[in-house]
């Protein structure tokens, strides 16, 4: 069973209301990363100095040594950077992603977040990556960086995010069902539900592109007007579709700058120049999403074992199981735990299959308002489906008035007249049958294919999300 398990659809054409608290068109998130303390460093037990976000770019780690340039670019972001933010800020909700290993090392900055009633959301035990490590170790320093979180700041940290992480951080982080939120995605602008086994978790995605990284980073910014131009142009954008959320990451060495302070400030200001901005932590957004949009639970296809698949999409296609049997023999994931996506890939099979196979589908559907309508031994899909336009209603002229052309088109094309009933009333489904019957073979068989895949795709639309 091959399973793809990334989710390429989202919230698609028609995200959720956000419904913002005071009827807000945007949610306005600044993240200020604390990571100054928590970098690589050999007297922190690491191997190499730091080599990343910092004014030296494309630096390379010193291993077995101590970087002093590098040091104190970080230590500037402790020193002055932070508290020219925190003079900046300190009115506003921020969120804080706080190393607790640099949060230990910084208590009167700690003191300076709680007297702002910022969040202090935890960034992981230490400022390293974690792309290559055992999936046991990242777990322990998890823990860790919890326990000396809740050591540090008084309350464990009901946000996380590792930013340089794994394939299993997301997962790790939900297992501990310690998060409101979890943010190590970039998938979206708005807020979401994954699942983990038995554990929903929230995740509120977080920014590389709005992030002062970017400073220290080749093709970034290279002044605070191009910053702020960024920002405001990502602000536009969003306040004018609504109901969205914008992501802000800051770095206290790096925004921290005097020159790129000002970009920040002016921004801040251009946003509060506009009515009805939610400026929020990432925390009250968590809270607000899962009040608003709880997650729901169904049984996605696939996730499915092969009998139920079969069991429960086998008559999508009129008395043709065997399409559903080669769709789950598909590479299927969350793209296809939708209506339109599951039509897709049952699409796939049907269109694949041999003219023969593809005839087979056809005879097997049953004439609109024919024998087997009559004495009710239609399948319960096409009972329903009948019912909708009226079929089960006729007069006695109606009916044998699609007798008469159910018997011609049958007898010219060797299949019954199928269409999508739920697209049509019974005026429209009795005109389409006359003046199909004028076309050729070919083009008919494609319009009836055409249709049994619109009647899948209405079956579908009744099972799953759209």
């Amino acid at each position: 069973m091959q399973r793809y398990p990334r989710d390429m659809i989202g919230y698609g054409a028609t995200p959720p209301a956000a419904n913002w608290p005071s009827g807000a068109r945007i949610a306005v998130q600044i993240v200020l990363n604390y990571e100054e303390g928590g970098e690589n460093n050999v007297l922190h037990g690491d191997a190499a100095s730091e080599a990343f976000l910092s004014e030296i770019v494309g630096a390379a780690q010193w291993p077995g040594q101590r970087h002093w340039n590098m040091e104190s670019i970080y230590e500037y972001g402790s020193r002055a950077g932070f508290w020219r933010l925190h003079r900046m800020m300190a009115d506003l909700p921020v969120t804080v992603y706080g190393v607790a290993t640099a949060l230990a090392r910084s208590p009167e900055q700690v003191a300076a977040m709680k007297d702002a009633g910022w969040e202090i959301a935890s960034h992981g035990l230490k400022w390293i990556e974690y792309k290559d490590a055992p999936e046991d170790v990242e777990r322990a320093d998890m823990a860790e960086a919890i326990r000396l979180h809740t050591e540090v700041v008084g309350t464990p940290p009901r946000g996380w995010y590792t930013g340089r992480c794994s394939e299993n951080t997301v997962r790790l982080a939900a297992e501990t069902g310690q998060f409101a939120y979890v943010a190590d995605t970039y998938a979206d602008d708005l807020p979401y539900w994954s699942e983990f086994g038995k554990t929903d978790q929230l995740i509120v995605p977080y920014t590389l592109d709005a992030n002062d990284m970017r400073f220290a980073t080749p093709q970034g910014f290279n002044t605070g007007t191009q910053f702020f131009d960024y920002l405001k142009a990502s602000f536009d954008a969003l306040y004018r579709e609504g109901g969205r959320m914008l992501s802000i990451g800051l770095h206290c060495r790096l925004i921290g700058r005097p020159g790129r302070a000002e970009a920040l400030r002016q921004f801040i200001e251009y946003a509060q120049s506009h009515e009805d901005v939610w400026f929020a932590t990432r925390e009250q957004i968590a809270d607000h999403w899962a009040a608003q949009h709880p997650h729901q639970r169904f049984a996605r296809p696939s996730q499915m074992g092969r009998d139920e698949f079969v069991q429960t999409y086998g008559s999508v296609f009129e008395h043709s199981p065997w399409i559903a049997e080669r769709a789950f023999d598909l590479e299927l994931g969350p793209a296809h735990d939708t209506a339109v996506g599951l039509q897709n890939a049952m699409c796939r099979m049907f269109r694949s299959g041999s003219q023969d196979e593809r005839m087979g589908v056809l005879t097997a559907h049953p004439d609109l308002a024919g024998k087997l309508a009559a004495a009710k031994r239609l399948t319960a899909e096409s009972t329903s489906e009948q019912a909708s336009a009226g079929l089960d209603a006729l007069t006695d002229a109606e009916r044998s008035a699609f007798e008469t052309g159910n018997a011609a088109y049958t007898a010219k094309f060797g299949f019954p007249f199928i269409i999508a009933v739920r697209d049509h009333d019974k005026a429209a489904i009795m005109a389409a049958m006359q003046e199909r019957l004028h076309n050729d073979w070919a083009t008919e068989f494609a319009q009836a294919c055409y249709q049994v895949e619109r009647i899948a795709l209405h079956r579908l639309t009744d099972m799953l999300p759209g």
